[in-house]
């Protein structure tokens, strides 16, 4: 096995050939082991060009990746691949890769590629008759180990208890107010608000709580006649997503933050003030659920997100292991186990000087790496996503309380 790095959790290749017959004479296996991270991505592009040229002269011949020994697979990693398969318009089948690094695969949606839990699945499926091979379509990843799915759905339970408490709070609210027949009632029309604005049901229950009472019996903001246009964001225009498209705006948001800082992973928290400005955890790529359980609401620190919040200025932590309130706090040791040593985070500060939430990249490798420009484009960013934060809650959510108000008689939510 040849090292092509200079450190001991730097990315390992093997390669080897192995004789395949119906059709495919021969195909390479390139063995890897270790972190794909930013800093794999020039050894990587260097195996899969050996790899190739390890083959026949054909160009189309299928190439196998082993990924039984990566831990985690970062964005810009995931884009090599892409760019690899692209420039060479061949199959790349990935075997027995774990499950964070099967999803963050997934996610990217690698043009030609395909997984396999082993490589007797990868050769029986070059062995198939037929034109499989030339498909764009990538399968599902293979479903997780028993005790992983166990464990994700007992985590999805905790979240929706999370939640459920505030919207029980808000149902009781317009329960009262509008002297309701029943509590599910008010949650009817909750939903119904909820999918009418496309505004998540634990957002408007929180506006619902936080709002001030209505000002008159025909509309809840008396007086209200126009609606504040939108805030001119280079990185909406850029993925092509309307401001109104919540959950559209917060992947964009952290695609343009991967893509921009090389980082392998990334968090955005937004305050919620039905819930003393706690920080909750709206969008993410690459987090695995058990930071993502530790991260779901963040009420102070020693979390990055809630240091930038409290300071209201970026902070950087280079070394997890070596920060001692990190480190032994389980916020902390859940970084270290979902592989995360280096974190950086800012804060998403509005023009007039509210902070509406965070921003956080993560890096595999400890130390410091953010250039000046990247560093100058993340903020940029942020004062984007916090001006579009701030444009939505008072536009988008008023009227979805607007609406609620005005059709608040018992109808069914839409199925």
């Amino acid at each position: 096995m040849a090292d092509v790095g200079s450190e001991a959790n730097t990315m390992m290749v093997s390669d080897k050939r192995l004789p395949v017959t119906s059709g495919v004479h021969q195909v390479s296996v390139i063995s890897l082991s270790g972190p794909l991270d930013a800093d794999s991505c020039v050894p990587l592009m260097r195996s899969l060009r050996k790899g190739r040229s390890n083959r026949t002269e054909r160009q189309g011949q299928p190439l196998i990746l082993d990924m039984a020994g990566v831990p985690l697979i970062s964005a810009s990693a995931c884009r090599t691949l892409q760019r690899a398969n692209e420039r060479d318009h061949a199959p790349l089948l990935v075997i027995a890769a774990p499950p964070r690094v099967r999803r963050a695969l997934d996610h990217h949606e690698i043009t030609g590629m395909r997984q396999y839990r082993t490589l007797a699945e990868a050769l029986t499926a070059l062995s198939a008759p037929g034109d499989m091979l030339t498909t764009d379509r990538i399968p599902p990843a293979p479903e997780p180990e028993e005790p992983e799915v166990l464990h994700e759905q007992m985590l999805d339970l905790q979240a929706k208890a999370r939640t459920s408490g505030m919207i029980g709070v808000a149902q009781g609210i317009l329960l009262t107010r509008y002297g309701l027949s029943k509590p599910s009632a008010a949650l009817d029309l909750l939903k119904e608000t909820s999918q009418h604005f496309n505004v998540p049901l634990r957002v408007l229950a929180s506006a619902v709580i936080t709002a001030p009472p209505p000002r008159h019996a025909d509309q809840w903001f008396f007086g209200r006649t126009t609606r504040t246009a939108p805030p001119v964001a280079g990185f909406l225009r850029a993925h092509r997503v309307k401001p109104s498209q919540r959950r559209q705006v917060l992947i964009a948001t952290i695609s343009k933050a991967v893509t921009v800082t090389d980082a392998d992973a990334a968090e955005l928290h937004l305050k919620d003030a039905a819930q003393d400005d706690v920080l909750v955890l709206e969008q993410h790529q690459g987090l695995d659920a058990a930071y993502r359980d530790q991260a779901a609401l963040v009420a102070g620190p020693p979390a990055v997100c809630a240091r930038v919040q409290q300071r209201l200025e970026p902070v950087t932590v280079p070394d997890v292991a070596t920060d001692a309130a990190l480190s032994t706090h389980p916020v902390g040791r859940a970084l270290l186990e979902a592989g995360t040593r280096a974190v950086h985070g800012l804060p998403l500060i509005t023009p007039d000087g509210h902070c509406t939430g965070t921003l956080t990249v993560h890096r595999s490798q400890p130390g410091t790496w953010l250039s000046g420009s990247q560093q100058q484009t993340l903020g940029v960013l942020a004062v984007e996503v916090a001006s579009w934060s701030s444009w939505y809650r008072r536009t988008i959510i008023v009227d979805a309380l607007e609406h609620l108000h005005q059709h608040r008689t018992h109808r069914p939510a839409t199925r």
